[in-house]
């Protein structure tokens, strides 16, 4: 269960998950480390080794995040929800969804809007690649606190 903070606001006293109040203080401190202006060729990103079957790569802007994730077939995206808006956007291969109550295949040149909050999870059908934005940036992938992708497949 998350601690309750106050904090004070100009429309009096205003009560703030302590999570999402430290999940927005680290996507704060890691947009503010420089200009917003950013090139970034993939190449120069290490992959992240999530488990056997998950890698990712991230680059993160002042209110927006944009990930590469390479999946092997058969991983597993454990079933989870987020405060961000998540654009999934397959470049190579297929992922099977589990959202709202239906099976969704995303394969090749196909997007899948996600709203915040929804519940979901996902498979890859194949080996494949994937491009997600989110808004806001994902403070759980910044801080390395994201222990559902981590260590399974």
């Amino acid at each position: 269960m998350a601690t309750k903070l106050k904090t004070k606001t100009s429309a009096g006293r205003k009560t703030k998950n302590a999570k999402h109040s430290r999940a927005q203080r680290a996507v704060a401190k890691h947009a503010a480390s420089g200009h917003p202006l950013q090139h970034i060729p993939w190449h120069t990103i290490p992959l992240e080794d999530l488990n056997p079957l998950l890698q990712r790569q991230f680059v993160v802007g002042q209110e927006i995040m944009l990930a590469r994730v390479l999946l092997k077939k058969g991983c597993i995206v454990p079933e989870h929800s987020h405060h961000s808006e998540q654009l999934t956007y397959i470049l190579d291969g297929a992922l099977k969804f589990w959202i709202d109550g239906r099976e969704i295949v995303v394969h090749t040149g196909e997007v899948l809007c996600i709203p915040a909050h929804m519940p979901h999870k996902a498979e890859a059908l194949e080996d494949t690649v994937d491009l997600d934005v989110f808004n806001p940036p994902r403070a759980d992938w910044i801080n390395k606190t994201d222990q559902y992708l981590r260590g399974r497949k």
